[in-house]
């Protein structure tokens, strides 16, 4: 056995509200590596309709890491939602036309925090909300209904709104030992030859 077909959009029999997320998702601007799946409680289209303002015109990614497992009701909060606000008022006047386009800003004026980056085997629990331009690293875990409003080191469980550093997972040894070892980069054999060694407790 070398494990399920990562090309498969619903990997597990006769349940269509987990999906290898690669496979399913449809804007180029989002990245998703091998394995990572999503869980929802209603329906899997509901990933991209919580991928919210996220438009093409800014060119924000959103770029998630293979192995992640992501839970029902997570949002990524894209950089679509910053209105310009070194001025006296934050009200998006422009979009509505009318002789208000007088004042649209340049992207260069917008607060855009630049791409919205997972790494590899995070656990995203339910109901979290990623802000833009989060950078949440290699093996953390979001405890669910989090908001996530600074990046996140690897290893590290956050918790909370706004997400606060509950403890880190390992020794700073371990997780440089881990980072070293990029298990997620492991053939799909080698990874099946190793399951007992990925799952059991880290001493």
């Amino acid at each position: 056995m070398t494990g399920p077909d990562k090309n498969t959009v619903f990997p597990l029999k006769d349940y269509n509200r987990l999906c290898f997320l690669k496979n399913y998702v449809t804007r180029p601007n989002i990245i998703v590596g091998d394995f990572t799946y999503y869980d929802d409680a209603e329906d899997v289209s509901n990933f991209e309709k919580n991928v919210k303002y996220h438009y093409e015109f800014i060119g924000d990614k959103l770029i998630i890491g293979k192995f992640c497992a992501i839970a029902s009701g997570v949002s990524f909060i894209m950089n679509g939602a910053n209105h310009k606000n070194d001025g006296i008022t934050t009200f998006p006047f422009s979009i509505f036309g009318n002789g208000w386009e007088k004042v649209t800003p340049n992207l260069d004026e917008l607060p855009i925090k630049g791409d919205t980056v997972i790494g590899n085997d995070v656990w995203i629990g339910a109901n979290s909300v990623i802000m833009p331009g989060i950078y949440i690293a290699d093996g953390a875990i979001i405890a669910t209904n989090s908001t996530v409003t600074k990046n996140v080191e690897p290893y590290t469980i956050v918790g909370g709104n706004p997400a606060k550093v509950i403890r880190k997972r390992f020794s700073e040894d371990k997780i440089r030992e881990l980072l070293e070892m990029q298990w997620w980069n492991w053939d799909v054999e080698k990874i099946t030859e190793n399951l007992d060694f990925l799952t059991r407790k880290m001493v």
